[in-house]
């Protein structure tokens, strides 16, 4: 497949998603959130190539990366194809004649990935099943909220409200259990990294809700909890138009995958 037929995969793809979402269909969109944590580390294209090639991939690499996780490409397995980088590197000194070496994209290219079903060869570690316990999951959340410079403090004032969020803090009602715990702070730091800039006139209260409960269903689900109550509002995120629709995944993409590689073990 050349690039050009990828570019209309992943066309016909969003296309897709996006008239499923304007006749309230959320399947579509929850398929696509899942995805996000699966491939986190893949940009909403190729992420939307995945899903339309493969619905029920789970983890995907190239040839030659799975050769050197001690697996094979099984025969006839049929590839996933993606957009891959053209990075064109350069060398220069400067005064003190120290090499400096950068890096820039200069395009992409159609290549070729497999998922984990079509390989055969060593067992791959797996992120551990909570059933409803972050674990260390949750410190890790903690500690990447002070490093961010934000407050976290729990009170009971905020009642109804679970979370709290505003500049520099974030409150938390007592005493929920660490998977609540977990779901409502990823919430609010998705406000935290989303909301507070100049891009928030641009916005609405259910736009702001909807992509922060998308940022903790994400989050969440990656880590393997049972995230019920993520799944009832997000396709409001849906307000008229696909580009609108993929302005709004990017943005929970990009704090998602920020989360995810604060909080998840090397």
């Amino acid at each position: 497949m050349k690039i050009e037929e990828a570019r209309e995969v992943a066309s016909k793809a969003l296309q897709q998603m996006s008239d499923s979402l304007a006749k309230g269909e959320s399947e579509v969109l929850r398929t696509y959130l899942a995805a996000m944590g699966k491939f986190h580390r893949y940009s909403a294209s190729n992420i939307l190539l995945i899903i339309a090639q493969r619905p029920n991939a789970t983890r995907v690499a190239g040839y030659q990366t799975w050769r050197r996780l001690h697996r094979h490409v099984t025969r006839g397995a049929k590839g996933i194809v993606i957009f891959a980088p053209l990075v064109r590197r350069t060398v220069d000194e400067n005064e003190c004649q120290i090499k400096r070496f950068q890096e820039s994209v200069i395009g992409f290219r159609a290549a070729v990935v497999f998922d984990v079903a079509d390989t055969a060869g060593d067992p791959l570690p797996s992120l551990t099943e909570f059933e409803g316990n972050p674990g260390d999951y949750l410190m890790r959340l903690k500690e990447f909220v002070k490093e961010t410079g934000c407050s976290l403090e729990y009170s009971m004032s905020i009642l109804p409200a679970k979370g709290q969020c505003s500049t520099g803090k974030i409150v938390l009602v007592p005493d929920m259990s660490p998977a609540e715990e977990f779901h409502v702070l990823t919430h609010e730091v998705a406000h935290l990294r989303l909301h507070f800039s100049s891009r928030r006139a641009d916005t609405t209260k259910c736009i702001r809700e909807t992509e922060a409960e998308a940022v903790a269903f994400v989050v969440s689900h990656a880590i393997g909890l049972e995230t019920k109550s993520a799944s009832s509002d997000y396709v409001r995120m849906y307000d008229g138009d696909k580009e609108t629709l993929a302005r709004s995944l990017g943005h929970v993409q990009q704090v998602s995958t920020e989360i995810l590689s604060r909080i998840t073990p090397p």
